[in-house]
């Protein structure tokens, strides 16, 4: 069981945020063990070849046979959407002392029992925080960042989008207790309770204590989860809502009487903004050019058939009532 112990000012600076560090070291999972992530296999297979390119001994070592992963390859986000790149270089940063340490706890051994490739780099622990940072970035521009990231970007914003309206329609209790059935909350503690037989968690008791606690949704876990090392900021990482649509092709343009008063492609673009998204998810999505997607974006809109609303830099859709109404 393990506890999160709010006091007063505690639940005010309990925030949101994804990270796309987090989503590509966790993608490391699929590759470890992929008979866990069935939504993921035809991504798999698709960057098969170029992962193979990459040192796949070290990537899937990172990963423990558990699944557990060393702490500081997962750091906080520091503010809602970070980049990549910045908390990649939190990575570089780390001190080299909290690496070996690290290892060994996620996979739950002492250091003489990691895998070869762990021990040989972890006797500079230094340079081996490079090689590591180094290796995950060739990974995310050589197989995520194309085209596998803006899929699951839109995914982790569709779920923060929804949170926000559980939040005004169910209040606090009803926020967390949506993020996974083994959360309670009693109004000053959020437990989590332990039902997974393949893990044994360590008990703790972790007080919030003014430093926020980060809801970070994710695409690779099951369930619920902390970071393994108590002390360090809070955060709970938890399933996005949508996760499974990942695997989805582009929906056909059902509805003869839709297609033929929209036509396919604007009937296919309303059919998929059944959640939020940009205009960049949606060609990628598509496999179409932005400018082709806005353009039709712009006239859905004009017609009263999507919302939209800015989020950060970029602009989201999603259906309108009418919309709604219109697709059925």
């Amino acid at each position: 069981m393990i506890e999160f112990r709010f006091v007063v000012g505690d639940l005010a600076r309990t925030s949101f945020a994804y990270s796309p560090l987090q989503e590509a070291v966790y993608s490391l999972r699929c590759w470890r063990d992929p008979a866990r992530y069935p939504h993921q296999r035809p991504w798999l297979r698709r960057l098969a070849p170029a992962f193979r390119r990459l040192d796949t001994e070290l990537l899937v070592a990172l990963v423990a046979p558990h699944l557990w992963l060393p702490d500081f390859l997962t750091p906080r986000p520091s503010r809602p959407r970070p980049a990549f790149a910045e908390q990649l270089a939190e990575i570089r940063d780390v001190p080299p002392e909290t690496v070996e340490p690290d290892f060994t706890t996620a996979y739950d051994t002492v250091a003489e029992r990691l895998p070869p490739v762990l021990c040989a780099g972890l006797a500079d622990p230094a340079a081996f925080r490079h090689r590591i940072a180094d290796e995950l970035e060739a990974y995310w521009h050589t197989c995520l960042a194309p085209d596998w990231w803006p899929r699951v970007q839109s995914v982790l914003e569709a779920d923060l989008t929804y949170r926000g309206k559980v939040l005004a329609d169910a209040g606090v209790g009803g926020l967390f207790t949506s993020l996974d059935r083994r959360l309670s909350w009693d109004g000053d503690v959020l437990t989590l309770v332990q039902r997974d037989s393949l893990h044994t968690w360590p008990e703790a008791d972790i007080p919030i204590e003014g430093r926020g606690l980060v809801l970070v949704p994710t695409l690779f876990c099951h369930g619920a989860h902390t970071m393994l090392d108590p002390e360090l900021p809070p955060l709970l990482a938890y399933p996005a809502r949508g996760r499974a649509t990942i695997s989805e092709t582009p929906p056909p343009a059902t509805g003869e009487a839709l297609i033929r008063l929209l036509g396919a492609p604007r009937a296919r673009i309303l059919r998929l903004l059944s959640e939020p998204a940009s205009t960049t998810e949606l060609a990628h999505r598509l496999a179409v050019t932005p400018g082709a997607i806005s353009q039709h974006l712009s006239i859905l809109y004009d017609a009263g058939l999507l919302a939209r609303a800015r989020s950060g830099r970029s602009v989201r859709y999603v259906r309108s009532e009418l919309g709604e109404r219109l697709c059925g």
